[in-house]
């Protein structure tokens, strides 16, 4: 599959958005629309989790298998660093049980006893219970024939959600996984399949497309409308669609940096709040002036997940496929042998 690059862009605005969100938050500003890169990101995931599976036959225990080596280490990792910092007093409002710290690890929505919210250890963490909700469901669809995946699938987030609706549930994890933002995966799914069969639209309706979804969440935020999946998601949506109309026909071309950004897009996601977290208490202690100290959160923040990405996160997976390399060619050779 052909690196898009639209993609890329996109995962690393998404990103940064993010960490945009979080430095206003922490510095006195206001960037709410911010967190709307994580509707960009879960239409981004059904788009590529679809070509995934259209590119090559995989088994359910494969693909969870690659679900996992990409996105676990890192996060355990920086999920341990948030442990190990609040037994040596780092985060003093952060408040610790079992439980919670075991569900956080497993992707399972729990309490957290610091705040009420269902939020993992990591906060930004929240996202990735979604994530590995929707890939373990995606990995039982993979059982079906190709022509049922996306109808089956998109009959069960719906379901889901509508009993979510009826029933208002307070369990967490039923709360969790019967909102309507699970829907972006699937509206992300059928993204995939109108690119693999060719059917986006043409170049100057993308660019509409594009433009309307910036507008529609610069609106969202200057006008401070509702905030939700149910406003943020169909923005999203326009926008990939918009970028891959243009990537059909290659209007996109390579911009380095940036798709370098995107390929450390999930290191800034599960990082950047650590640098952004050092910044606010610094700008606190030293009665930084807020644009200054909203401006020095985002570099660092950025910054702190580029680090992450090449110090932590890239040698991880070069070590993980190398592993997976060494265990595929020595099958192999012993299938072989045995045949011989």
């Amino acid at each position: 599959m052909r690196t898009l690059y639209g993609i890329q862009y996109l995962r690393a605005a998404a990103a940064i958005a993010v960490v945009l969100f979080h430095a206003a938050e922490r510095t006195g500003g206001h960037f709410g629309i911010g967190a709307a890169g994580v509707d960009v990101f879960f239409v981004i995931s059904g788009f590529v989790m679809w070509l995934v599976s259209e590119r090559r036959p995989v088994t359910p225990g494969r693909f969870l298998t690659d679900r996992i080596v990409r996105i676990v280490p890192t996060y355990w990792l920086a999920t341990a660093v948030m442990v190990f910092g609040a037994f040596a007093g780092l985060f003093p409002n952060l408040s610790l049980s079992i439980g919670h710290l075991l569900g956080s690890l497993l992707f399972i929505p729990v309490a957290s006893p610091s705040s009420g919210e269902v939020w993992p250890v990591l906060v930004q963490g929240w996202t990735l219970n979604y994530e590995m909700f929707f890939y373990a469901i995606f990995a039982l669809a993979l059982l079906l024939p190709k022509r049922k995946r996306l109808p089956a699938l998109a009959l069960t987030f719906a379901s889901l959600v509508a009993a979510g609706m009826a029933l208002q549930p307070d369990d967490p994890l039923l709360r969790t996984y019967t909102r309507p933002i699970i829907l972006e995966f699937v509206a992300g799914m059928a993204l995939g399949r109108f690119w693999t069969e060719g059917r986006v639209p043409p170049p100057p309706i993308g660019a509409a497309l594009v433009i309307l979804a910036i507008a529609g969440f610069a609106a969202i935020e200057f006008f401070r409308l509702p905030f939700d999946e149910w406003n943020c998601g169909p923005l999203a949506i326009a926008l990939v669609l918009g970028v891959l109309s243009l990537e059909a026909k290659a209007r996109l071309r390579l911009l380095p940096p940036l798709a370098f950004l995107g390929d450390a897009s999930y290191s800034i996601y599960l990082w950047h709040t650590f640098a952004v977290s050092v910044v606010a208490k610094f700008a606190a202690r030293f009665e930084l002036a807020a644009p200054a100290a909203f401006a020095l959160a985002c570099v660092l923040g950025i910054l702190a997940g580029v680090a992450a990405y090449v110090l932590v996160e890239r040698p991880l997976l070069t070590a993980s496929r190398g592993r997976r390399n060494r265990a595929a060619a020595t099958s192999a050779a012993l299938t072989a042998e045995g045949r011989s």
